[in-house]
């Protein structure tokens, strides 16, 4: 098939009056994994080799850091994250840890750097709401102050700052302002957008953000512009992309989406969107890989109907699906056959079109896995599978199907 061909063959509406992420936009990426994703109630810390194959895979992946704990939770958590730190001289990733407002916290980051000879960016978080405000009793001046005090310390010890603001998306515009202002003159290089609870709906997400964006401008800082959310209402992917298009310059999210009660943005899928969309052009076909491994580390298993990356993603046992994708395999190839009946590519990801055999099928299924199998396609051969197929109230496995054709 002609490159002609290929433009003319999908007409697609996703580009009908859209709201575009700005051409030349460059999208760096937080992976929030092995930090974030491990508050999640039904994850088990995954061992420390674990780790170390996840990070090279998010390296793999062009992903730009990563936070790799929080030093403060313990003596098991500290020495993992020194060793994360020393593996991670060798590639290109880069980490982050996560601290309190409290010189405290950040102290430790200061040995840990000597120690490792590699920069960690400190992520250093306090809570912004009022309603956290009300339920902690704190007072606005005093938070001001902490954020200041905790910067300021960072600045010193030439660790680079990001400061973090949880609950910004339910936080008052004063509180925002005043906040991010002093981070800022204290010497932050980042400032991160928190959508803690799930709160946020795309149009929250392009106000606050375009409005944290224009403090930014007004103080004529060089400053970077995170965004983390969650998907209390499942709207975690939805708000990364709004959050990209109103300006901000680095993502978070944990593989799976696994995380605090609901979970984080999904990284993976934001890198399918991102890579679909031609923002981004990171070699994916590890993808799979790094999901597959996150879910095994974490204990957190793959629904089978996730996208992309589930079993059933690129599955199907429908007679005319499946026809259909025969058809196209026939006729163009793996590139046509992974476009006629998905709407993403498998093989950019490192995955291919399955075609099974069930009680939906027809005679295309059925010939289909017989000769990938080396087994001749002959009309008997076919109507005991079929048989076989419409008195079975699931898929059938490969090796059933070649018993049926044999029997």
């Amino acid at each position: 098939m002609t490159d002609l061909d290929r433009d003319n063959l999908i007409y697609d509406w996703n580009g009908v009056d859209a709201v575009e992420i700005p051409e030349g936009t460059v999208v760096e990426f937080d992976d929030e994994t092995l930090r974030d994703g491990l508050q999640s109630p039904s994850v088990r810390d995954p061992e420390l080799d674990e780790k170390i194959k996840l990070i090279h895979l998010m390296d793999e992946l062009g992903i730009h850091t990563a936070d790799v704990g929080l030093p403060g939770a313990g003596a098991r958590a500290r020495g993992h994250i020194s060793t994360l730190c020393k593996e991670m001289t060798k590639l290109t990733i880069t980490p982050n840890v996560a601290c309190r407002t409290v010189v405290a916290d950040i102290e430790p980051v200061v040995d840990l750097v000597q120690e490792t000879g590699q920069p960690v960016e400190v992520c250093t978080f306090i809570g912004s709401s009022w309603i956290r405000q009300f339920a902690e009793g704190w007072d606005i001046a005093k938070l001001v102050e902490l954020s200041t005090e905790a910067v300021a310390f960072c600045a010193k010890n030439d660790l680079p700052c990001m400061f973090v603001t949880e609950d910004t998306t339910r936080a008052r515009p004063e509180h925002v302002r005043a906040l991010f202002t002093a981070a800022i003159e204290a010497g932050a290089k980042r400032i991160c957008i928190c959508d803690t609870c799930g709160h946020s709906t795309p149009d929250g997400v392009r106000a606050l953000v375009s409005f944290v964006a224009e403090l930014v401008r007004g103080l004529g800082a060089d400053v970077g512009i995170d965004w983390h959310g969650h998907r209390d209402r499942g709207l975690g992917l939805i708000n990364a992309l709004a959050a990209i298009e109103a300006g901000a310059t680095r993502i978070h999210g944990t593989a799976l989406g696994v995380g605090e009660r609901a979970g984080n943005t999904e990284m993976d899928l934001l890198l399918v969107n991102l890579k679909m969309m031609g923002v981004v052009n990171n070699d994916l076909t590890k993808l799979a890989e790094y999901c597959r491994l996150a879910s095994d580390s974490t204990g957190v298993p793959i629904p089978s109907n996730y996208s992309v990356f589930g079993q059933d993603a690129f599955e199907t046992g429908t007679g005319v699906h499946a026809a259909a994708v025969i058809k196209a395999y026939k006729k163009g190839g793996a590139w046509l056959a992974d476009r006629v009946y998905s709407g993403v590519p498998a093989g950019d990801f490192g995955l291919e079109q399955v075609i099974r055999v069930g009680p939906m099928s027809g005679r295309s299924n059925v010939a289909w896995v017989l000769e990938k199998n080396g087994v001749a396609v002959t009309d008997d051969a076919v109507q005991a599978v079929l048989e076989l197929a419409k008195e079975t109230p699931r898929l059938l496995s490969d090796a059933e199907v070649l018993a049926a054709a044999r029997g």
